[in-house]
């Protein structure tokens, strides 16, 4: 408890503050000062859980690179990598069965804290060409982005309806307060009151960023998130910490804070800046279309001793009970690139 009021204090203030720099300052207080992922840490991504989910998107990545004609150099780009682990596991995954993609491909991690880029670096070491704290100075040319569980992180604003129209959250000592919403962007006009209404506007920009320049240059993006397919409504705003729930208000730095993506608003922001925007389709419908079930069973035959855990990170990735349904996967392409793996009859 007081290695949790010790990370609060110089977070949390009385005076209101916009809730998305309120989870902005909350994110990056989090990420320099905690070890978030794994069994010791807040919560388990799907790197961490099988080897499989890293190779498999490796050799999509792979096949996205033959359509896009084999251009050498191309930058194969991770965004918030974490430890580094599914960025591990997609390279030795190339390496064995596509070297020519190994050769030709540079990696580039998009991290913005110092922790997790030194932990990247023992994993990675000198497989790695640089670190970018944004995507702004990615160097030209065709790139593969990967991104899991990236965008759920990025700051959202809420805006609540009430009688006399739109007031914005803001965050004042640990709990919500309402403004005007005074510099909005386009909220819906027919909403009941009390109704919540989330703008991920980060989100929005970066997506559209990567659009235009995969438009431009070449290339595709892959995101594995969470949320409905139209999002936007509701209170999504959560924290985790110790593998469960926190106050999302009250104890930022300790827990992880997120909120639901909104896909539909990313596809519309895709799109308006030129790229193709196959999906969303549920991530386990797109892990068992590239074979994640397959490559369990292998891990599980080639270990006996673990095969019962391969074969429960892949029931826990793709089962509609579990993350298959809730998760999404979203890709950007170039509109002249083939159907990608996976998205063949999205």
């Amino acid at each position: 408890m007081a290695e949790r009021a010790a990370t609060a204090e110089g977070i949390l203030t009385e005076a209101p503050e916009r809730l998305d720099r309120f989870m902005a300052r909350a994110s990056r207080a989090y990420y320099a000062g905690r070890e978030p992922f794994g069994a010791g840490g807040d919560f388990v991504t799907a790197p961490e859980m099988t080897q499989a989910f890293g190779e498999c998107l490796g050799l999509w990545a792979s096949i996205a690179w033959q359509g896009m004609g084999r251009p050498d150099p191309v930058l194969l780009v991770e965004l918030g990598p974490g430890r580094g682990t599914l960025m591990a596991d997609a390279l030795r995954a190339i390496a064995e069965m596509a070297p020519g993609f190994r050769a030709a491909l540079r990696v580039h991690l998009v991290e913005t804290s110092p922790r997790l880029r030194q932990a990247q670096a023992d994993r990675l070491g000198t497989a790695v060409t640089a670190w970018h704290d944004d995507i702004t100075t990615l160097p030209p040319g065709p790139a593969i982005v990967l991104a899991n569980e990236f965008l759920d992180a990025l700051p959202i604003r809420q805006f609540v309806r009430r009688s006399d129209g739109w007031m914005e959250r803001f965050v004042a000592g640990g709990r919500f307060a309402e403004r005007p919403a005074a510099d909005a962007p386009p909220l819906p006009d027919a909403a009941e009151e009390g109704a919540v209404q989330e703008v991920n506007e980060p989100a929005r920009s970066l997506v559209a960023a990567l659009a235009a320049r995969i438009a431009a240059q070449g290339g595709v993006a892959l995101f594995l998130d969470y949320g409905p397919e139209r999002g936007g409504f509701g209170d999504s705003l959560q924290a985790m910490t110790r593998h469960g729930s926190a106050d999302p208000l009250s104890e930022p730095g300790a827990a992880d804070v997120t909120a639901h993506v909104d896909f539909a608003a990313l596809v519309a922001a895709a799109a308006g800046a030129g790229a193709k925007v196959p999906g969303p389709l549920p991530q386990g419908v797109f892990l068992a279309r590239l074979g994640l079930f397959t490559r369990a069973a292998m891990l599980a035959r080639m270990d006996p001793a673990g095969a019962g855990r391969h074969l429960a990170a892949a029931q826990r990735l793709a089962a509609p009970e579990h993350m298959g349904r809730l998760f999404k996967a979203l890709c950007l392409s170039h509109p002249a690139l083939p159907p990608l793996p996976g998205f063949e009859e999205s």
